[in-house]
């Protein structure tokens, strides 16, 4: 898909958003987003190396950013992160919690690292982050807003990611919980919930040879979802245009679940003639 924008280029003037997984993948696709229309972006993640090629492309294209690396996990990394942050580029105004962890495996078969690994980084992390930014704005009477990453799966569960099924699940509580409680604040906090949208790493990780034909077939608009269109949605809700808009979760699947929550919406991966023919003989004769 080509990159282009519904919004104005200075719909994020004066305005400074982290990234947490802001190096790579879908995190990398918001924070070049978000500085392309004019926010001052700060990302974080672990692995110093993209973090640097993704500021210097803000750089580059004239936007404004910064990195540091930093362990999500660690809460007193995050106060030094939002420290950093402020002392460089100013207040924050918009989080982004983004950075995850994910492998297939089955549950009887997971170790307690290999859990904790994944529970710590998305749920967390997503709370460490969220917690920072709500005692800043309101310490200094300021709005904020979060958008946090999850799931579709975090609402229904799913087979083989159960860590990230309960760690996303969670951070979903987290935003419609919050979104009550600091309301009173002004601080709006609303969850993104991609479908497939396939992105070097993740894919590798999550998708067995032969899986992803199988995965497009469920998804109705016959196509697998573009980091740009997501970091288009993410954009309108970080800014001030979705400002009614709080405790959501928003599906961006290409239609996925609901497909897989129909009893009979597999007939539409038949021949439409054919459903047709199948459908005309169910039918009782016409009475003479």
């Amino acid at each position: 898909m080509t990159a282009r924008s519904t919004f104005s280029p200075d719909l994020f003037d004066g305005k400074v958003v982290l990234v947490t997984g802001g190096g790579t993948g879908l995190g990398q696709a918001i924070a070049l987003k978000l500085a392309a229309l004019g926010a001052k972006v700060a990302i974080t993640g672990r692995r110093v190396e993209p973090l640097q090629e993704t500021v210097a492309a803000i750089e580059a294209a004239g936007g404004r950013a910064m990195w540091r690396s930093a362990d999500v996990r660690d809460p007193s990394a995050i106060e030094a992160l939002f420290d950093a942050v402020e002392a460089e580029l100013g207040p924050i105004d918009g989080l982004v919690n983004n950075a995850a962890g994910n492998f297939l495996a089955c549950a009887e078969d997971l170790s307690d690292n290999a859990f904790d690994a994944v529970v710590k980084t998305v749920m967390y992390g997503s709370f460490y982050g969220t917690r920072a930014a709500g005692r800043r704005w309101i310490a200094a009477g300021r709005k904020g807003v979060v958008l946090s990453i999850v799931v579709p799966y975090a609402t229904s569960g799913s087979a083989f990611v159960l860590p990230s099924a309960m760690a996303k699940a969670g951070v979903l509580a987290m935003t419609r919980s919050l979104a009550v409680e600091w309301g009173l604040y002004g601080i709006r906090l609303n969850a993104l919930s991609p479908g497939p949208f396939p992105t070097k790493g993740a894919t590798d990780r999550l998708m067995i040879p032969g899986v992803a034909e199988a995965a497009l077939q469920r998804v109705p608009l016959g196509r697998f979802g573009d980091p740009e269109e997501l970091a288009e949605l993410a954009a309108f809700l970080l800014c001030d245009a979705s400002g009614y808009l709080t405790g959501q979760d928003i599906v961006l699947d290409g239609g996925e679940a609901i497909k897989g929550a129909g009893t009979f919406s597999a007939y539409t991966d038949m021949p439409r003639d054919q459903v047709k023919a199948m459908m005309a003989m169910m039918r009782p004769p016409k009475k003479a």
